[in-house]
């Protein structure tokens, strides 16, 4: 992703040329009933676009193949997805084309949390609704943000460090701090081994989900801190490689079980990742719902459309509603522990795809 300095510059340039556009605002409305229920709207019908954060992730690369068959089983009509590039002001450029070509409904992942309210208000100007999949923006409207609990995320990486490693440091490769989900991955983690496992030391690496900036900075840290002895990587999807040809060219590459083995948690749930817990390079990882992000996020865009609400509580497909400090509502999908015991698993999605 760009720089902070570039990425600050962006922000403040998008948003405040949004600011001075005026314009009526159209709300859709993202509360009422936990089951559909229709209000006056336009029957769901319309073509949809969905604009994906990046595609150097192969978690990324999975979600927008997932795209068209979900948007066929759930009967909507989604354009050509758009990819962002890793690039927040790029991303808004992305939104007010697609905006431009008369679509009914936007998915988007948001790259950065606070600069996509400037997308967001765009789309709420010209009265079309917005899901939000992975990332929950800090302000801006949107009628349902499609996401696993990244708090837990951070937790469940916190508890299986701490009951593996009994003492001594570890590490947290931790994503984008502009990103809802790098910020709360990260504060979990590291209170969670302050309150639960307080025998640890946290070392931390802000690479802002950048494959380059990750492997320089671990390079460097595991120079200084030969004695690491666990890893919490937040993106397996651009950290799983770096991480372990970084390992293997100083030699600490060693396999489950074996002395000198430095124990691995990481997040995503792709193919990559069951092979190197299949083969005892990391240990363990949390399953982020490519396939249940791409279906939930049409489903909820295709409900938007047709002028259905939600309120917080249980959904009939094993997850929970949640209403944000933001007010935003936000459907909190299922993302569990995998480790060898259940890395085959033929239900996990990462079981599922080439």
């Amino acid at each position: 992703m760009p720089a902070s300095t570039v990425r600050k510059r962006s922000r403040s340039r998008i948003i405040g040329a949004v600011a001075l556009a005026a314009g009526a605002s159209l709300m859709l409305a993202a509360c009422g009933s936990t089951k559909d229920t229709a209000s006056a709207g336009g029957g769901g019908t319309g073509r949809v676009g969905v604009i994906l954060p990046l595609l150097t992730s192969p978690f990324w690369q999975s979600y927008n193949d997932y795209v068209p068959k979900m948007a066929q089983s759930e009967g909507v009509q989604v354009l050509k997805t758009v990819n962002s590039n890793s690039d927040p002001s790029q991303q808004i450029t992305d939104i007010d084309n697609e905006l431009n070509q008369g679509v009914k409904g936007l998915v988007v992942a948001p790259l950065d949390s606070a600069a996509v309210q400037a997308g967001l208000d765009q789309a709420e100007r010209k009265g079309v609704p917005v899901v939000a999949v992975d990332v929950a923006p800090d302000k801006g409207k949107v009628a349902m943000v499609v996401r696993a609990d990244n708090v837990a995320y951070g937790e469940k990486a916190c508890d299986y460090l701490g009951q593996h490693v009994s003492s001594g440091k570890v590490v947290q490769v931790m994503g984008d701090l502009a990103s809802v989900n790098g910020r709360d991955r990260s504060e979990a983690f590291r209170s969670c081994v302050k309150k639960k496992y307080p025998k640890l030391k946290v070392l931390e690496i802000p690479a802002k989900w950048e494959s380059d900036t990750a492997a320089a900075k671990l390079d460097t840290l595991l120079g200084a801190n030969p004695d690491i002895k666990g890893i919490y990587l937040q993106a397996g999807g651009v950290y799983l490689a770096p991480t372990l040809q970084t390992l293997k060219s100083k030699n600490m590459l060693k396999p489950a079980g074996q002395k000198g083995h430095i124990a691995i948690v990481s997040n995503d749930g792709i193919p990559q990742e069951y092979d190197a817990i299949r083969k005892g390079q990391i240990d363990a990882t949390v399953s982020q719902p490519a396939d249940a992000y791409a279906k939930y996020g049409l489903y909820y865009i295709k409900a938007a459309m047709a002028g259905k609400t939600f309120k917080p509580g249980p959904t009939d497909h094993g997850s929970v509603i949640v209403r944000l400090p933001s007010g935003i509502l936000e459907d909190q999908l299922p993302a569990p522990l995998v480790t060898k015991a259940n890395v085959d698993d033929p239900k996990l999605w990462g079981n599922t795809v080439k």
